[in-house]
């Protein structure tokens, strides 16, 4: 960030600047031709050194009646030649950018739009002063190249700022604009691009913030205005408290895209618990329902873990799950070590979930090419789940009984074991000679002696309770008196 010196002015030029002003406005309007502006200001041009308000009024006041004159071509010279004029003062050159970027509404057609809006970039090309005007103009060309249905141009034209490194613009404005680039490369299919883009945004921006009371918020209403007062002109602004949930909502809705389109499906899921954790989302009934009920169906697609085994029970725990009777017993179907065959689940829940925009039963079904594919890996979950079943009961089973209790064909069950043996979910060895498979791990003579060590000790502890318990009985037995004693006494 630069730091503007200002400068005392040597002399008030606003008597002059009133005077000159308005002469020029009627020159303007009694001669149609604007060379007589420029001779007009030559003298004005001069004072153009220290007085920042009325240097500032100048500038505004050429580019004003160029504008008013309908003559754009000289407007773009004059902006060009007062921006490029030694000691220019860089806020008197920010007031008169801001002023052009409104005329851009004002302009005949597209062409002296473009023409505009090329001359400004020119101007604030490489200055730092005027970075955030330049990142606004930006935006307006990426915007008209968007609506000319030139996607690439507009994702071209919009990334080649960082704007996570202007320091004059507010945080706010920032997050909308790198949003804003995320949403152009998705546009054109630049994956990879818009993941790097999505990293520039901290998450914790839109962490959920606690209401306040009047009070409060009437004291940080005050703290905000002394702040702002005592900002200098190149320091950013104040952050507000302000409500970022349509940021937040864009930013989630970016991400599961992404996500989907590498089909990381406990990264959406977690994705749709952040959307879950939104004000607006938890009072809207309809909301609620629709974006719980894809919690679940991600969070059962994704692959088994210990992180996705440790969230899939931590989702049955929440009471909001009621809400959505039909995915909270799909849902339990996956925390219970039992069989669930394939037909019987599709059978039970596929006429429900194939009615949703996540599944699709046949391919080309809908215009998601995804959906068939989240519907295959539904189905490779649920045997991967009846498997990991069938290895936590038996040591070992014959194949035949093993495809009869996953309901599959043979070859497809040892497709599924050398999977889940490959990602060391579980222990397997097919013995196909003898049509077995071993789900018990073999183990070692340290294992062994490691276990019978383990378990003397602990025999050996109990043993030592137990003489212990004896001994403070019979302490106990001696203490007390006894019947007879009593009956004396």
């Amino acid at each position: 960030m630069s730091e503007v010196k200002l400068f005392k002015p040597e002399k008030d030029y606003s008597k002059d600047a009133d005077k000159l002003i308005p002469e020029s406005q009627e020159l303007a309007k009694a001669d149609q031709s604007p060379g007589s502006n420029r001779q007009t200001f030559s003298a004005g041009e001069t004072y153009k050194t220290a007085d920042l308000a009325t240097t500032s009024r100048l500038l505004v006041a050429i580019t004003t009646l160029c504008k008013d004159h309908g003559d754009w071509s000289m407007l773009n010279d004059q902006v060009l030649h007062l921006s490029k004029k030694h000691g220019q003062l860089k806020q008197a050159t920010t007031k008169m950018v801001q002023v052009v970027m409104g005329f851009l509404d004002n302009t005949p057609n597209m062409d002296v739009k473009m023409s505009v809006i090329e001359t400004l970039r020119t101007v604030t090309d490489g200055k730092i002063f005027v970075e955030v005007e330049r990142a606004r103009i930006t935006r307006i060309l990426s915007n008209i190249k968007k609506s000319q249905g030139d996607i690439n141009a507009a994702a071209d034209v919009l990334c080649e700022l960082q704007v996570e490194t202007f320091g004059s613009m507010a945080r706010r404005e920032k997050t909308d604009f790198i949003l804003e680039q995320v949403t152009l490369c998705i546009e054109r299919g630049d994956w990879s691009q818009a993941a790097i883009l999505s990293r520039k945004i901290n998450r914790r921006y839109f962490a959920r913030k606690p209401k306040k009371s009047p009070e409060q918020i009437e004291k940080d209403k005050k703290a905000l205005e002394e702040k702002e007062k005592s900002r200098h002109p190149d320091d950013p602004p104040p952050e507000r408290d302000e409500d970022v949930t349509d940021l937040k909502l864009r930013y989630y809705e970016q991400q599961i895209i992404l996500a989907n389109h590498d089909s990381k499906y406990l990264d959406v899921c977690k994705h749709y618990r952040e959307v879950l954790d939104t004000e607006s989302v938890e009072e809207n009934p309809d909301q609620l329902r629709a974006v719980l009920a894809r919690i679940i169906y991600y969070v059962v697609l994704a692959p088994y873990d210990n992180e996705q085994s440790d969230l899939l029970h931590r989702i049955q725990l929440d009471s909001r799950m009621s809400l959505v009777p039909v995915e909270a017993r799909l849902l339990k179907q996956f925390t219970v070590r039992e069989l669930m065959p394939w037909p019987a689940v599709a059978e039970q829940f596929g006429p429900h979930l194939c009615n949703t925009d996540i599944f699709d039963s046949e391919p080309n079904q809908s215009t998601d090419p995804g959906g068939n594919a989240r519907w295959q890996d539904l189905r490779k979950r649920v045997i991967e789940h009846n498997v990991r079943v069938v290895a936590r009961y038996y040591t070992r089973v014959q194949m035949s009984r093993l495809t009869e209790l996953l309901d599959l064909k043979e070859d497809e069950t040892e497709k599924y074991i050398s999977d889940l043996v490959t990602s060391k979910t579980i222990y397997a060895k097919i013995d196909r000679p003898a049509r077995v498979v071993y789900f018990a791990k073999p183990r070692d003579a340290d294992d062994i002696l490691n276990d019978w060590s383990s378990d003397m000790k602990s025999l050996l502890g109990l043993l030592e309770r137990i003489d212990n318990l004896i001994t403070k009985e019979e302490m106990m037995a001696r203490i007390l008196p006894s019947k007879s004693e009593k009956a004396k006494a």
